[in-house]
């Protein structure tokens, strides 16, 4: 399955635990759409967040993210890694 990475701006001041809810909230519905969330990262000071994905598409993420409540900024297709 396709991997993503999207980012969601504007979350300066987050905290781990904020990290964990909504990475959590994703993961409650995530089967909806045949994504699956494997991780999350941020940077609070900067205030940006990044999950890393296993999805259909790009669109699936998205519609996730938005039923948790946090609509993505941006969403990456990832074709390669090492």
């Amino acid at each position: 399955m396709p991997k993503f990475m999207d980012v969601h701006r504007g979350m300066a001041g987050i905290t781990a635990e904020q990290l964990m809810e909504a990475h959590n909230a994703d993961l409650a519905i995530e089967e909806d759409e045949h994504v699956h969330f494997e991780s999350a990262w941020a940077d609070p000071e900067a205030g940006v967040v990044y999950c890393l994905s296993e999805a259909p598409s790009a669109e699936a993420v998205q519609r996730i993210h938005e039923r948790a409540g946090h609509k993505a900024d941006e969403v990456h297709p990832v074709p390669l890694s090492v």
